[in-house]
């Protein structure tokens, strides 16, 4: 008996109490990019969280930077905008630099610089970004990317009109 609570004493040891989840996990950042364009609030608290983050893990970077551009759309100062989005462009070339063929990452930037005004010379990446994201989707599901993932990219694609039609059958046909 002696033996059972000294066993169980020592598993106790590793159970982890009052865990708490990962603010930057990826299912938290997805909700956060589908979510806060539509609420300034949440897209309030998605800066602030993606501000503390202070690693170099280049999607997480690219959150943070889709969380200053969703910031842009919030604000009503042109000034202010335009800061958001210079602070977005920024951390972007630096989530890049770090993995030039993440394809989350590549998508994130063309979401944001496809609506951007192209009068601001803002959006110089689109071209490069939609090869890289297209050819990482289209060998879904062994890409690699969550299933999840692909369908916002595959939804945002479709609904944008952002596709050549050859483009937009492969798309649609993608195993969800």
């Amino acid at each position: 008996m002696q033996l059972l609570v000294t066993l169980l004493s020592v598993c106790l040891l590793f159970v982890p109490f009052g865990q708490k989840t990962d603010p930057y996990a990826h299912a938290a950042l997805l909700n956060y990019y589908q979510t806060a364009t539509k609420d300034e609030n949440v897209a309030k608290r998605f800066m602030t969280l993606m501000d503390k983050y202070q690693g170099n893990d280049p999607l997480k970077l690219g959150y943070k930077a889709v969380s200053h551009a969703i910031m842009a759309k919030h604000v009503w100062s042109p000034m202010s905008k335009l800061r958001y989005l210079r602070q977005s462009a920024d951390v972007f070339d630096r989530a890049v630099a770090l993995d030039r063929t993440d394809p989350e990452v590549r998508f994130l930037r063309f979401s944001i610089e496809n609506y951007i005004p192209r009068y601001l010379n803002m959006s110089p990446n689109l071209e490069e970004d939609k090869k890289v994201f297209m050819a990482a989707i289209l060998k879904h599901p062994r890409s690699g990317i969550s299933a999840e993932t692909v369908k916002i990219m595959r939804d945002f694609l479709l609904r944008k009109d952002l596709l050549t039609e050859q483009e937009r059958k492969q798309v649609e046909k993608l195993p969800l």
